[in-house]
């Protein structure tokens, strides 16, 4: 394991030390890798980085892949509840912002579109940064969804038990069946797109329970919009959680995307500058 050097970034106008720990994944202790894996580089961003940062250094990476740096697959989980709303969301409508004050939850806006999220422990991200030149099926938004969560669906039923099957629901929800064929979401994805590159990065929820005891699922309102098969139902009877650990999820989705060597992180100038000048701001965060 190598670690990248000290990070700046500001969080309410206090400069802090971020760490991003970069993790080398060897061939060998992965197994097999499917000949179709396209990432190259893989990241694993330090929990110890404000959600402020983390929303910076997603967009940076996507950044870097436009300018030609090589593809990559990364990780992160906040041990810090904070509300993230998509690109084009209403903060008001999506969250209890009240609510979120009062238990001091920050909602912050990412730059992908999807829905309000809930983060925190409990809750795995990933995220593939890619060129859209990988694959022809990343010409189009909808082809990009299509392919990429076929692999992703993949990752998640080589971790599942016999009795249950990995679906893809909506257009980029992740679902677990029971034989009843009863339906429960255990990730959520959404894309951002330049010219030549993209983003597509999701939550891989481990632990409802953490997820529940950090922070009530409450903050979040009944969502604007809802895939069919959420059929109106609440969130705590909506959601459930993947039968294996962190480790498991990481190792299923190297396996599948790739990414034997250590990335490299955004350089600390460059974070520091785009949480000043977007995601701390609330005319960015909190925008109707």
């Amino acid at each position: 394991m190598a670690a990248v050097p000290s990070l700046l970034a500001v969080e309410n106008g206090t400069v802090l030390d971020l760490r991003i720990v970069v993790r080398r994944r060897n061939r060998l202790a992965l197994g097999t890798i499917l000949s179709e894996a396209t990432v190259v580089t893989c990241l694993h961003l330090d929990p110890s980085l404000p959600p402020e940062a983390i929303l910076a250094v997603e967009e940076l990476l996507l950044d870097g892949v436009e300018q030609g740096h090589p593809e990559v697959l990364y990780f992160w989980e906040s041990p810090r509840p904070f509300v993230v709303l998509g690109y084009g969301q209403s903060a008001d409508r999506e969250a209890d912002l009240d609510a979120c004050r009062k238990s001091k939850i920050p909602v912050l806006r990412r730059e992908s579109g999807g829905g309000a999220v809930l983060q925190g422990p409990g809750s795995l991200n990933y995220g593939l940064v890619l060129r859209q030149d990988s694959d022809p099926s990343l010409a189009t938004v909808s082809g990009a969804n299509r392919w990429i969560m076929e692999r992703n669906a993949r990752a998640l039923q080589s971790l599942l038990p016999s009795s249950l099957l990995a679906a893809i629901r909506g257009h980029t929800d992740l679902a677990l069946l029971d034989p009843a064929g009863h339906a429960r979401k255990v990730s959520g994805n959404a894309q951002r797109r330049r010219r030549t590159s993209l983003l597509f990065h999701g939550t891989l929820l481990h632990s409802l329970d953490a997820l529940q005891r950090a922070a009530p699922l409450e903050l979040l309102r009944s969502p604007s919009l809802e895939p069919e098969y959420r059929a109106h139902r609440s969130h705590a009877n909506f959601l459930t959680s993947i039968p294996a650990n962190v480790d498991a999820l990481r190792l299923a989705w190297t396996r599948e995307w790739g990414g034997t060597a250590p990335g490299l992180p955004p350089e600390p100038g460059r974070i520091q500058e785009r949480v000043a000048s977007r995601y701390s701001l609330e005319s960015w965060n909190l925008r109707r």
